[in-house]
């Protein structure tokens, strides 16, 4: 993993940051396992906009990927490492020894040639999917499941990674990359390692263009706004916009939004760090 800075031969490029992509090996994706990816522009079904700030964009393919990991026991060999435009972390094209093609998140140190099983007696290495109980106590993980066979919720994005930090009864420890810590079933699956791209984090766009080409259009600050627009709009000149709120009147800082009657409050041993 590697970032590269470029030299300033225009505006746009004198503070941009861009990937190194050394772990990527091909940019030709699996065709079998692409699907059309239709953008909305933010617009709902009678073309009225319902969420601001989306539109443009370059056109993608999304990457159909096996979160469930539930091919157990069958060994898959790691063909290619690839760029996915649809997330921050790169993804892995698994062949198993059937001859079935699978993408799967790609874990830090994932290597082409390497071999990745899932189930429940396998070894605990990078790119192994396994259930929590079946691992070893402080083993850093990714891609964890909240109820066994969803599939993949939990720490996917790029550098996410959790600790398996206890095993009492039904349930694991485990410590999440927010910091909250929380109950998961045993039998839930997760791989072993670190989510890929970590890097992914020290990347500088450069330019206001670049947004637009990621499907972002320019947002206005609520400040700047009138008053019959945002609770924070309004005043004489630059005035500031009283307590910062959403457009809904929820207030942005140190108010909890959170259910105090939710259902999965009692798994939460510790809540996230403020």
């Amino acid at each position: 993993m590697s970032v590269r800075k470029l030299k300033p031969v225009t505006p746009g490029q004198r503070f941009r940051v861009v990937n190194g992509f050394d772990t990527i090996t091909t940019d030709k994706p699996e065709k079998s396992l692409l699907a059309p990816n239709k953008r909305s522009g933010g617009r709902n079904n009678s073309g009225k906009m319902t969420m601001r700030y989306i539109g443009g964009g370059h056109k993608k393919k999304y990457r159909i990927i096996d979160f469930k990991r539930d091919k157990n026991g069958v060994p898959a060999t790691v063909k290619s490492i690839e760029y996915d435009p649809n997330r921050t972390a790169f993804i892995a094209l698994l062949v198993y020894a059937d001859g079935e093609k699978r993408y799967v998140i790609a874990q830090n140190g994932l290597q082409v040639g390497q071999k990745v099983v899932s189930g429940d007696a396998v070894a605990p290495e990078i790119g192994n999917a396994m259930p929590l109980g079946k691992m070893p106590l402080g083993t850093t993980i990714s891609c964890i499941e909240l109820r066994p066979g969803q599939g993949a919720v939990m720490a996917r994005s790029a550098g996410s990674f959790a600790q398996l930090m206890a095993k009492d009864g039904r349930y694991a420890t485990v410590k999440l990359p927010s910091g909250e810590t929380r109950l998961i079933l045993l039998t839930c699956l997760a791989t072993i390692g670190v989510v890929s791209n970590s890097d992914h984090q020290l990347l500088v766009s450069g330019k206001a263009g670049r947004s637009r080409w990621l499907g972002r259009r320019p947002r206005t600050r609520p400040v700047v706004m009138n008053p019959v627009d945002h609770p924070m709009g309004g005043g004489e000149g630059k005035a500031s916009g009283g307590h910062p709120r959403s457009r809904n009147g929820i207030p942005a800082k140190g108010f909890k939004t959170r259910s105090k009657t939710k259902a999965s409050n009692k798994y939460i041993l510790e809540r996230r760090k403020k």
